[in-house]
């Protein structure tokens, strides 16, 4: 009778995580959609869509100021933010849902008893996303550190190429940079520039090192956290904390101390 019934609850289950999987699919699309309408009037916006409804006098600010059109700015804007945090709930629904049911029916037609809860399967999925979020900003990270490392590569490449255009033609290893009479601006600027406002972000001295740096972080990341700070712009801080961090890593603290030294 036990493997009955857990044979019905497995196909029950594979019946609730497709369609929660639907349901989290057609949100996403919806949210994607909305964010892309909100980005196009955002851009008409910055064109001077405002001043254009300004200039057409009373029926302009009329049309400004409907509860409608404010009904919709406050749509476009609110609903992606909402949106997203509820797919991740829905996410963090199902597979706590589903994994323990799962696991329940296999446990009731294998013939064990069930030792999991519902939380023992929350705490799993929360130590999951923490890590794929480890991954994620590790991975940006080192593409990142890429990106200045190739800058700095061709700006040495091609001074190389300049000192031997100098000496007559000797280019070393350089010998491409410069290639069609193409020119590359020293980026050490641009890095020191985005360093000095990532330290001032997080909070942190230029010659802060990176236990002081993470120290800082920490803080910040868990003081601007959307699930906890309940600010309009909460979400947004907390990606900007994010992408601090992830530009001061250990290469760029010690370059930029370079610079300074």
């Amino acid at each position: 009778m036990k493997k009955i019934i857990g044979k019905i609850l497995y196909k029950l289950t594979e019946f609730i995580s497709v369609l929660l999987d639907a349901i989290i699919s057609i949100i996403n699309i919806t949210v994607s959609l909305v964010s892309s309408v909100a980005r196009g009037l955002a851009a008409i916006v910055g064109a001077g869509g405002c001043l254009f409804l300004m200039l057409m006098g009373p029926f302009g600010i009329a049309l400004l100021l409907n509860p409608v059109t404010l009904f919709l700015v406050l749509f476009f804007v609110i609903f992606p933010i909402l949106g997203t945090k509820f797919i991740s709930w829905l996410k963090y629904i199902k597979y706590m849902v589903t994994e323990y049911l799962f696991d329940y029916s296999e446990n009731l037609i294998m013939g064990k008893p069930n030792s999991k809860t519902f939380n023992d399967y929350g705490r799993k999925y929360r130590k999951m996303e923490e890590e794929r979020l480890r991954r994620e900003q590790q991975r940006r990270q080192e593409e990142q550190q890429k990106q200045w490392e190739e800058r700095f590569k061709q700006w040495y490449d091609y001074q190389n190429s300049q000192r031997g255009n100098y000496q007559g033609g000797y280019y070393g290893y350089g010998q491409n940079a410069g290639y069609g009479g193409q020119t590359y601006a020293n980026p050490t600027s641009d890095f020191k520039s985005k360093y000095e406002r990532s330290c001032d972000t997080l909070g942190v001295g230029y010659e802060a090192d990176k236990y002081q740096i993470k120290l800082s972080y920490r803080k910040k990341a868990k003081a601007y956290h959307p699930d906890i700070n309940k600010a309009p712009d909460a979400t947004k801080k907390f990606q900007e904390i994010n992408e601090a961090y992830e530009f001061l890593s250990d290469d760029n603290i010690q370059r930029y101390k370079s610079f300074n030294s």
